[in-house]
C-alpha cells in the first residue's frame, strides 16, 4: 500500500513540474474547460434560484390552498383556447356553496375589476398621482382565513361592510409607496374610477418572483374591496377565481369533493371534460419543476460544448507532449519504470491540468452568481461545485487516456534513439 502511495505521489509530483514548466500551455489548453464549467455553475443556481423563488411565492398561498378558476391553471405558453373561453364563469354563489363540503374550511371568490370597458384598464388615483397598472379585485371578508395576505396595518372590512357595500379598500405595500411613500395610507382617500374609496388597511409586501417588474408582476401592487363595491366599479364584471383552503391534512380529498360539486353545478355530464380547473401549490410547483428540468438538461448539453472543447484541447496537448518527451519516456522505461506508472503519470497529468480549470472556473462562476443575486434569485445548489470539479477530472482522465496509452506502449529502445 506505501509503495503504491509512493509511486503514485511521485507521479504526481513529476506531472506537476511539467504543467509548471509550460504555463502558458497549460492555461490556452484549459479555457474551454473553465468556460464549460463557469456556465454549469450559471445556469444551474439560476435555474435553483428562480425555482426556489417561484416556489416561495407559491407557497405563500398557503399549503392548504386549493385555486379554481374556469380556465386552465398553471404555468402555461399559449392564450387560451377557445374552449376555455367559452366555458361559464364562476360565480360567488359557487364559492359559498364550497363551503359547506366537509373538508374545506373556507372559499373566498376573487373579483377582477382591474379592466374597465372595452378593455381599458380602471384608472387610480390619489395624492395628486394616478396609474392604471393596480391589480383590483372585490372579495368577502373570509379573505383573513386564508392566509394569503397578512394585515400589517388597519383591519380588513366587514360582513356589514360588504353588506352595505361600503367604499372601503385596502392596499398592498407597492400601492403605499406609489401614492403615500413617507406616511400611513390609512384613512386615506382612493379614487377608483371616479368613486372614494376610505383606505382601512395596509397589506404586508411580498416578494417578486424575479425580484423585479410591476403592474400585475407585482403581488403587492393590489387593491382589495368589498365585492358588492367592486360591482359598482364594473357592474358587468364576471371574471371570478376562487381560493379554497382545505382542512389540516385533508387536501386531496377537499380537492375531489369541489370537483365533485363544481361538476354537478355546472352540469357537467359523466365522461365529459371539467369545463373548470383546479390546482394545488404542490401541483403547480411540480409543473414549474419539470419545465425547468428540461430547460435544466437541454442548458447542460449546449454548455457542456466547451467541456469537450476542452477535453479535446487536452488531448491534443497530451499528444504533443508524448512526442516532445518521448526520450525522456525511454530513459524512464530503462532505468525501470513499468508501462502502468507511464500512463498514471500522463493520466495524472491530464486530470491535474482540467482540475486546476473546473477550480478557476467554480470560482469565477460563483463570483458571477453573487453578482446576479443582486438583479436575479440565484444561489449554488450544493451539488454544482462537486459535479462541475467532477466533470472537469473526469474530461482530462477521459481525453486523456489515450495519449497516457500511446505513451506507455512506447518501445523503450526506438525512444531513446528519437531525437
Amino acid at each position: 500500500m506505501q509503495i503504491a502511495v509512493s509511486r503514485f505521489l511521485e507521479n504526481l509530483k513529476m506531472a506537476l513540474d511539467t504543467l509548471r514548466g509550460n504555463k502558458l500551455r497549460s492555461f490556452l489548453t484549459i479555457i474551454g474547460v473553465v468556460v464549460g464549467v463557469i456556465t454549469v455553475m450559471l445556469i444551474s443556481s439560476i435555474i435553483s434560484g428562480i425555482g426556489m423563488a417561484f416556489e416561495e411565492q407559491i407557497k405563500a398561498f398557503g399549503t392548504r390552498s386549493i385555486f379554481v378558476y374556469k380556465m386552465d391553471i398553471g404555468i402555461r405558453f399559449s392564450r387560451p383556447t377557445r374552449e376555455e373561453r367559452m366555458r361559464p364563469d364562476l360565480t360567488v354563489d359557487d364559492a359559498l356553496a364550497l363551503r359547506g363540503l366537509p373538508d374545506v374550511e373556507t372559499a373566498v371568490p376573487f373579483l377582477n375589476v382591474s379592466s374597465g370597458f372595452f378593455g381599458n384598464r380602471t384608472i387610480v388615483s390619489a395624492n395628486g398621482k394616478q396609474t392604471s397598472n393596480i391589480q383590483l379585485s372585490g372579495t368577502l371578508p373570509e379573505i383573513a382565513l386564508s392566509e394569503t395576505e397578512v394585515v400589517v396595518e388597519g383591519r380588513w372590512f366587514t360582513q356589514s361592510e360588504v353588506d352595505f357595500k361600503k367604499d372601503v379598500c385596502l392596499v398592498g405595500a407597492t400601492v403605499k409607496d406609489t401614492f403615500w411613500p413617507y406616511e400611513s395610507p390609512i384613512g386615506k382617500t382612493l379614487e377608483v374610477n371616479g368613486r372614494e374609496f376610505k383606505v382601512i388597511g395596509l397589506l404586508e409586501k411580498k416578494a417578486q418572483l424575479l425580484g423585479g417588474g410591476g403592474g400585475n408582476n407585482d403581488e403587492s401592487n393590489t387593491v382589495f374591496m368589498p365585492i358588492g363595491s367592486a360591482l359598482r366599479i364594473k357592474p358587468n364584471a364576471d371574471d371570478i377565481f376562487i381560493l379554497a383552503v382545505a382542512k389540516e391534512g385533508r387536501i386531496l380529498e377537499a380537492k375531489d369533493q369541489i370537483e365533485d360539486l363544481l361538476r354537478v353545478r355546472r352540469g357537467v355530464t359523466f365522461g365529459q371534460k371539467n369545463n373548470f380547473s383546479t390546482a394545488t401549490a404542490d401541483s403547480i410547483i411540480e409543473q414549474f419543476q419539470s419545465i425547468t428540468a428540461g430547460v435544466a438538461l437541454a442548458m447542460v448539453v449546449i454548455s457542456s460544448i466547451g467541456l469537450l472543447i476542452g477535453g479535446i484541447g487536452v488531448m491534443n496537448i497530451m499528444l504533443v507532449s508524448v512526442t516532445e518527451r518521448t526520450r525522456e519516456i525511454g530513459i524512464r522505461k530503462a532505468i525501470g519504470a513499468k508501462q502502468s506508472d507511464i500512463l498514471l503519470q500522463f493520466l495524472i497529468e491530464a486530470g491535474t491540468l482540467t482540475g486546476f480549470g473546473g477550480l478557476v472556473g467554480l470560482g469565477i462562476g460563483w463570483g458571477l452568481t453573487l453578482l446576479i443575486s443582486f438583479v436575479f434569485p440565484s444561489y449554488v445548489p450544493w451539488w454544482a461545485p462537486p459535479l462541475g470539479f467532477c466533470a472537469s477530472v473526469g474530461i482530462g482522465l477521459i481525453f486523456g487516456l489515450w495519449p497516457a496509452w500511446k505513451a506507455a506502449r512506447l518501445d523503450p529502445i526506438e525512444s531513446l534513439r528519437y531525437e
